[in-house]
C-alpha cells in the first residue's frame, strides 16, 4: 500500500507514521492489486481526528474519527474501513453473480425477474430541476437558501458539472470531474 500522510496542525512523528503505515497496512489482504492511502491527521479543539481514504480497485474507502488519543482513533478507524470493505465486498461478488448470471439469462432470450433485492437500495424521489452556469460562492448560498446539505451545478469558470457540500466541520468542498 503507497502511503500519503499530512498532518494539520500536527506534527505527524516517525511513532505515529509507522503506527498508521502498520494498521492500514493489514487492510493489503482485501486488494488484489496496488492500493494507495491518503490518511490526514489534526486536532480539533481538545481532539485529535484521523481522516482515511483507500483507493483501490476503482472503490474508494473513507472514514473519520475523532479521539483524544491519536493511536486509539487509528484504531478505529482501521476498523471502520475493514467493515465498509467487507460490507462492499459481498455486495460486489453477489452484483458480480448476479451479472454472470443475467448475461446467460439475456443471451437464452429468456428475461430476469427473479432475485432481485431492491430493499437496500430503494430509490424514493426522483427530482428534476434546470443546471444554469453559476459560481462556486453562488452554488454554496443556493444549497443554503434550499437547506440541503449539497448542491448540483455547472461551474461558469469550467462549463463541468461540479457538486458543492457541506463538510462535517462546517466548512464547504467542491467535488469536481476529471475525465
Amino acid at each position: 500500500m503507497k502511503f500519503t500522510i499530512i498532518g494539520r496542525k500536527i506534527e505527524v512523528t516517525d511513532k505515529v507514521r509507522d503506527y498508521v503505515e502498520k494498521k492500514l497496512s493489514k487492510l493489503d489482504k482485501f486488494f488484489r492489486e496496488e492500493s494507495e492511502a491518503r490518511v490526514v491527521l489534526g486536532t480539533i479543539k481538545e481532539n485529535e481526528y484521523i481522516e482515511a481514504s483507500i483507493y483501490a480497485g476503482g472503490m474508494i474507502y473513507r472514514a473519520e474519527v475523532s479521539d483524544a488519543d491519536i493511536l486509539a482513533a487509528i484504531d478505529k478507524i482501521v476498523d471502520i474501513i475493514e467493515r465498509q470493505i467487507r460490507k462492499n465486498k459481498t455486495r460486489l461478488e453477489k452484483r458480480i453473480k448476479k451479472d454472470a448470471a443475467l448475461d446467460d439469462i439475456l443471451i437464452s432470450g429468456s428475461s430476469y425477474t427473479e432475485g432481485e433485492d431492491k430493499s437496500e437500495f430503494e430509490v424514493v424521489k426522483t427530482k428534476r430541476f434546470i443546471i444554469k452556469p453559476m459560481s462556486i460562492e453562488e452554488a454554496i448560498l443556493q444549497m443554503n437558501l434550499l437547506g440541503h446539505n449539497f448542491f448540483i451545478f455547472k461551474n461558469m469558470d469550467t462549463n463541468e458539472m461540479n457538486i458543492v457540500y457541506k463538510r462535517k466541520d462546517k466548512k464547504y468542498a467542491v467535488i469536481e470531474s476529471i475525465e
